[in-house]
Order: C-alpha cells, then structure tokens, then sequence
C-alpha cells in the first residue's frame, strides 16, 4: 500500500475516527531539464543579487514583500514560525452541508480517506450516513505546517477529501466575463436549438475515455529519438 501523505483522525462531536490520508491523483506531466547543447551538461541556477550580479549566500537571503510603492518590507523566519497553526492530528468538521451547494470552483486537491483498521465500522457508518443525506463535512485541519479548508464527501463507499479554496481567491466572475451575458436577450427557437444539440451531445460520463493525447505524443517522440531515429519536423 502507498504511504500515507498525513494520518490523523477525523474528530466532530464525540465521535474520533482514526485515518490516513493518500493523495488521489498521480500527476503525469512530462518534466524536462534544460541542457547545454555544447557539452550536454545539466544549466545550474544561481541566486545573484539584482544591484551586482554576485551570488548571495543562503545565510543573507531573506523574505521580503513588496509595498505598492516599491519598498521591501523584510520577514524573518522566526516571525512566520510564530504565526504558523498549532500541529494537530485532527481533522475537525464543523458543519455538513448538502453537495449542491458547493460550486466545484471551491475544489483544490483531492485525497482519499482510509481508515485504521480499527476504526472500519465509524467509517461506514459516517459514510453511509452521508450518502443517505447527500452531506459533504466542511472541516479544518493542518498539514505541514499550513492550515487548509477541505470538503469531506462519500463516493462509492468511501471517503474523498479536496482541500478548498478561500471566498476571497475566487476572481468575481463579473469582472472577467461581464455582468450582462445573463441578461443577453435569445429567442424561443434558439434556445430550442442549442438544447437540442446538447441533448444530441449528452452521454455518461466514463473518465477512461479521455487520455492526454499531447502528453502520449511526447512520450512517443522521446522513445523514438531515445531509439535513434531521426525525427523530421
């Protein structure tokens, strides 16, 4: 079994269930390194001051933010260490909501939930009992020593945690597409049409299906210039 990525317990009332957390979605981008072409040798990054170009000891960096009117404002690691949350093993839910009420814009990561093996019977029952009432648990735990909103929500038995983004990291949609597109002005018989082409286009959704076809291309072309062939453009 994969190790798990956080374990702790899922706390609400007086109820505490023991849990691991396993990240629910393998990454599969390809990654490149950026080469001399010369001597095929890896590009090294150095940390080099803007006022001089020399290179800058770890000990002399440190964290600055910038005002609007340009000015650094330095922080110091133990400044930030003050503020960190308390480490907790906790995941505490604090209020169940029905599923439709979270827009899927609100979703970050996702993870899957497992229990101990001890703890195999409250975790049924919390699931089920979510399933039959359609309830994602809005909960607040910390990991590494950053504090995150996540949803809770049963699938298939089991239990899915995303981490949440905030109220105010959301872009107001308004600003970025315009308030008057609700209030654009079609007829009887367009919407008709676009309906019908939507009911035309409408399947289940099988996930399997969909494959990044870019990502498969480069693969491709990586094994075969890895085999010597000569690729043309």
């Amino acid at each position: 079994m994969p190790r798990a990525m956080w374990s702790g317990a899922i706390s609400f009332g007086l109820v505490n269930i023991p849990i691991r957390l396993h990240s629910a979605v393998s990454r599969k981008s390809v990654h490149f390194n950026q080469i001399d072409t010369r001597t095929g040798a890896r590009i090294q990054y150095r940390k080099v001051s803007a006022a001089d170009g020399e290179e800058v000891p770890s000990e002399q960096i440190a964290k600055g933010y910038q005002l609007s009117s340009g000015e650094y404002v330095l922080v110091g690691d133990d400044g930030l260490s003050a503020l960190d949350p308390e480490a907790s093993r906790s995941i505490d839910i604090e209020q169940f909501v029905d599923l439709d009420e979270i827009d899927p814009v609100y979703y970050d990561s996702a993870y899957f939930v497992a229990p101990d093996k001890a703890a195999k019977k409250p975790y049924a029952l919390l699931t089920r009992a979510m399933e039959e009432q359609n309830k994602v648990a809005i909960a607040r735990f910390v990991m590494r020593s950053k504090q995150y909103l996540a949803a809770i929500r049963p699938q298939d038995g089991v239990l899915v945690m995303s981490t949440m983004v905030y109220a105010d990291e959301v872009n107001d949609p308004a600003e970025l597409v315009g308030e008057d597109v609700a209030d654009e002005d079609v007829s009887e018989r367009e919407l008709k049409m676009a309906s019908q082409l939507v009911e035309s286009l409408t399947e289940p959704f099988e996930p399997e299906r969909f494959e990044d076809s870019y990502r498969n291309q480069v693969l491709d072309l990586i094994d075969r210039k890895a085999a010597g062939e000569e690729i043309v453009a």
